[in-house]
């Protein structure tokens, strides 16, 4: 009995050692939660799987794109930016991993971050011949303007934002209001969300400029129409994003690069396990358009979002972590 009772301390002892051993290698951890929901909720997975799975010690840091990325590059603070649009910053970026700072590792978002002109699915089903934006302009008789039916319409965001002068300088390449088209300004974000959901309760057509992942696109979904011509980026720099250009040419909107940043510090104390978690998790701007809506819908924080993921797709995230984790997270849930 005492031989196995020292033997059961034995097996005991090792395994509570190696737990303590991989906590104490993940150790404490800073996550940047961006402004935005997808990356609310993606940093409150992480911080769940970190925890519950790999005994990390992480917790939350409210950041934004700009300050976080560039603390990261210059500092090696925080330790991890989940979903970090890195094209807005390259130079930033790319002196950060030069240096030896940062490192992408994955991509939680791998069709990228996607914006351009959309018709609602019940449209592209029922017209399979509009699948690019010549396509839309040779029918405005569908998509009617509300003041002047003789026209067609397409809704474009509020006025400060990128994507609208995008929409504008577009309209104007391609010959737009010639083909008998008329932009309509939606006056704010809620004023184009609004534009939209009613448009498609009613299941009426309509176009309109929006971007993914987003939880409107969970709720109501829209098939993104192809430009009809490659990104040119000289031209997109030189011209299409910028609103007194006079002479804008067809362009296709560029897909935004989405990438985890992880500080190299971080990287080289987290272990093994930790790192290929942070490659694996990656998710479709479809599942997160779901996720959001749900999150909306329902007024649930970035936490009550990722719980929620975790308990309804458990086949898509236990392929991201070991048969350990996998255990000590289903059992923390």
């Amino acid at each position: 009995m005492k031989k196995l009772l020292a033997s059961t301390c034995l097996v005991f002892g090792a395994l509570t050692g190696a737990s303590v051993a991989n906590a104490a290698e993940c150790g404490d951890v800073t996550i940047a939660s961006m402004n935005w929901q997808s990356a609310e909720v993606i940093s409150n997975l992480d911080k769940i799987i970190l925890n519950q799975g790999y005994g990390c010690n992480a917790e939350i840091t409210i950041g934004d794109t700009v300050p976080t990325i560039t603390s990261m590059a210059e500092k090696g603070q925080p330790d991890i930016a989940p979903e970090a649009w890195i094209d807005l910053l390259p130079d930033v970026v790319k002196k950060g991993t030069d240096e030896g700072r940062i490192i992408k590792v994955g991509s939680p978002l791998p069709d990228g971050g996607v914006q351009g002109w959309w018709i609602p699915q019940y449209t592209a089903e029922a017209h399979p011949d509009i699948k690019s934006i010549p396509d839309l302009l040779k029918h405005p008789d569908l998509f009617p303007d509300t003041e002047d039916s003789s026209k067609g319409a397409l809704l474009n965001g509020p006025q400060g934002w990128g994507g609208t002068v995008v929409t504008a300088q577009l309209f104007k390449a391609f010959d737009a209001e010639k083909a008998g088209w008329k932009l309509v300004d939606t006056g704010s974000a809620a004023g184009l969300d609004g534009s939209i959901a009613k448009s498609y309760e009613r299941k009426q057509n309509f176009a309109t400029y929006y971007w993914a992942p987003t939880a409107l696109l969970g709720k109501y979904p829209m098939v993104k129409l192809e430009a009809g011509v490659p990104n040119d980026a000289a031209e997109w720099k030189r011209c299409n994003t910028v609103a007194d250009c006079a002479d804008p040419k067809p362009n296709a909107w560029p897909v935004d690069t989405i990438v985890t940043l992880v500080a190299k510090p971080f990287s080289e104390k987290a272990g093994p396990e930790v790192m290929d978690y942070l490659n694996k998790r990656s998710w479709s701007n479809e599942t997160i358009n779901k996720l959001m809506a749900w999150m909306t819908d329902n007024q649930a924080s970035g936490e009550d979002g990722a719980k929620h993921f975790l308990k309804e797709n458990p086949d898509v995230w236990k392929a991201w972590v070991s048969p350990d984790a996998a255990a000590k997270i289903e059992a923390a849930l």
